[in-house]
């Protein structure tokens, strides 16, 4: 690329301990392609994220389960077992090859899950809601097909501290594997953001009612990461205003204000936001603007990445107002393997098919074109 630009998504940014060349952000994708039934990256996903690197970009990997009992989403990659580790050593090494950076996001899918896919094990979350397995709105992904979640239950304080410990051992495999950093996915309705919402968390422990208590989780979660990667090699994604997965708060604002002014007194890399304007992978809100950063730019002091129904003159836009320091793209960097270059030279970009987004083979997934000039005339 080229080193002069009057385009700020192409200025250098520093995440924590990760110097980027460029601001635009490969944001974490479910895309159901890792090797079942043992969930390990194999080389059709080594393909995919290395057509996808640019020199001195940073790809955030897709959600990627941290045991057997948190998965939820067949086809999703895991990091607790040493096949795995392999898969994704061969992954961040193409990555690498091509001068770009890689971080890990590990994820525990909590409710959101059907025992298919847990070896048998009943779903867990932070309390029990009967509607949630009921309502014909939840679908998650098993062997059979789409189906809606099976019952799920409350867990005990020693689980939630082995869930803890779970998280801790994934971020010392992610090391092995050779990433970057980790990211925490605690947005999307799932295990950490249940804790975090209290339309889902009753509890009336120390896990549960007032806000910090309900932050509790997050906070041992994220302390046990930087324990073992240290400063600047940790990043948090949340959803603010988020709906997806059933999940709701009665006071969102409060919530995520405390939260993101909580989240000071980590060495973060960075904290990433999805805009509420995006529900799952669905654009909800074409004309909404990026709110959720507008709202905690003041309040959190570190990086602040934003991903959500993005266009490249938006992004623009947000990092050269200071809204955000840099852009998470989802759906174009699925249909654009160049994405970076076209933004860049203000190519014409690629439409994405929604139909490929979650199946299990090549087509809508590597068989996106970069761009070609046309030839002379």
């Amino acid at each position: 690329m080229s080193t002069k630009h009057t385009n700020p998504l192409f200025s250098p940014v520093s995440l924590g301990g990760v110097e980027l060349k460029h601001r635009v952000i490969m944001a974490p994708l479910t895309r159901s392609r890792s090797i079942q039934p043992d969930s390990i990256p194999g080389d059709l996903m080594r393909e995919y994220y290395e057509q996808r690197a640019s020199e001195g970009g940073l790809i955030i990997a897709e959600a990627t389960n941290i045991s057997l009992t948190s998965r939820g989403w067949l086809g999703a990659p895991g990091l607790y077992s040493d096949p795995q580790v392999a898969g994704w050593k061969k992954i961040t090494s193409a990555v690498k090859a091509k001068g770009g950076h890689m971080v890990a996001q590990l994820w525990h899918t909590g409710r959101s899950s059907h025992t298919s896919m847990t070896g048998g094990e009943m779903p867990v979350s932070a309390s029990v809601n009967e509607q949630y397995w009921l309502h014909p709105g939840h679908l998650v992904s098993i062997p059979g097909g789409w189906t809606q979640p099976s019952p799920h239950r409350a867990l005990t304080v020693p689980e939630i501290q082995g869930i803890v410990q779970d998280y801790k051992q994934a971020a010392e495999r992610a090391m092995d594997a050779g990433f970057d950093g980790v990211e925490l996915h605690a947005a999307n309705g799932y295990l950490v953001d249940q804790f975090l919402q209290n339309g889902s968390n009753q509890r009336t422990d120390d896990y549960g009612g007032p806000i910090v208590n309900r932050a509790r989780f997050l906070s041992e979660i994220v302390a046990a990461l930087i324990s073992v990667w240290g400063p600047g090699r940790v990043g948090i994604r949340i959803g603010p205003n988020g709906t997806w997965n059933g999940i709701s708060d009665s006071d969102p604002k409060a919530l995520f204000s405390y939260v993101a002014d909580h989240l000071n007194q980590f060495p973060l890399a960075y904290l990433s936001l999805i805009e509420p304007r995006i529900s799952g992978s669905d654009l909800i809100d074409t004309t909404q603007g990026p709110v959720a950063a507008e709202w905690l730019r003041p309040i959190f002091h570190g990086k602040l990445i934003s991903a959500g129904g993005f266009e490249p003159d938006s992004a623009e836009a947000a990092v050269a107002a200071g809204t955000v320091d840099a852009v998470a793209f989802g759906r174009h960097f699925v249909s654009n393997p160049d994405l970076v270059r076209r933004i860049e030279q203000k190519l014409p970009l690629t439409p994405y098919n929604r139909d490929s987004f979650y199946t299990f083979d090549a087509v809508g997934y590597t068989d996106y074109a970069t761009y070609q000039e046309s030839p002379a005339k």
